[in-house]
């Protein structure tokens, strides 16, 4: 079996046809899935989709592209969200995007620092995006994690193996999609191959980032399967055993996650 650890379930690409989705997943062996916050204030559409399907839990927190959305959001507004519902298992996605020139940087560097205290104080996961900020991603980690240790997902790892590095010495996971898979990621390949078999995670990011078997399409759950199965090539390892690994190490991370 696998889990989905991120994904984006509340998105209108899905509206149409969530119950189908959701059976596809559980079809192909993905019995649990994390649906991923990107602003704090659709946290209620979130919830009725956790509320809806068992086997779904979500995460609270302000994807970087909209940092300057949410600046009011507080830390304690974070923690009080995430200790207000049993399937909020995960803080963030927040982040450094420096690819998209739409936030101001410290916007995103504040946004970021919230999260972290949030996550700190819940020892729920962050979700962490890093997107050509890995530099600036790595200095705030280890300067966070100075002032007290936090649990923390490097999702839909796309950087440079000095990230990888540090957020594994730091105590992190590191989370591969779909880009896994494509016949240019290489480099990506090599990168996973470093990382300890205890902190890997695999996901879809769906709706985007379909792996190579349905390059093309609007990605979905099911197909983290794909995932997996390169992932399991690069460490010489059966699927089987690295859907064991990887669905052992996500109910590890996110430890208020529940089996079902």
């Amino acid at each position: 079996m696998l889990i989905d650890t991120h994904c984006h379930l509340d998105f209108a690409d899905f509206d149409a046809e969530r119950d189908d989705i959701i059976a596809r997943a559980h079809a192909s062996g993905v019995v649990q899935m994390v649906t991923i916050s990107t602003r704090v204030r659709r946290l209620p559409d979130l919830l009725k989709i956790v509320d809806t399907y068992p086997s779904v839990f979500c995460s609270v927190g302000t994807h970087p592209n909209n940092a300057d959305e949410e600046l009011d959001i507080s830390t304690d507004d974070l923690v009080r969200l995430a200790n207000s519902h049993d399937k909020i298992v995960a803080i963030g996605e927040a982040g450094l995007d420096y690819f998209y020139d739409t936030q101001k940087p410290e916007d995103q560097k504040t946004g970021l620092r919230c999260h972290i205290e949030a996550a700190r104080i819940t020892k729920l996961p962050l979700v962490i995006h890093s997107r050509s900020a890995d530099d600036d991603m790595i200095a705030i980690l280890r300067e966070e994690s100075g002032k007290g240790a936090f649990p923390f997902i490097l999702h839909c790892f796309s950087a440079g193996p000095d990230l990888a590095k540090a957020g594994v010495e730091l105590g992190g996971y590191v989370s591969f999609s779909g880009i896994l898979t494509f016949p240019k990621s290489q480099d990506i390949r090599d990168i996973a191959a470093t990382v300890p078999l205890d902190r890997l995670l695999v996901e879809t990011d769906a709706p985007y980032l379909a792996p190579k078997r349905w390059r093309g399409k609007r990605n979905e759950p099911s197909y983290v399967v794909n995932t997996a199965e390169v992932l399991a090539e690069v460490h010489g390892l059966s699927y089987e055993k690295m859907a064991e690994i990887t669905t052992d190490n996500a109910f590890r991370c996110f430890s208020k996650m529940t089996r079902v």
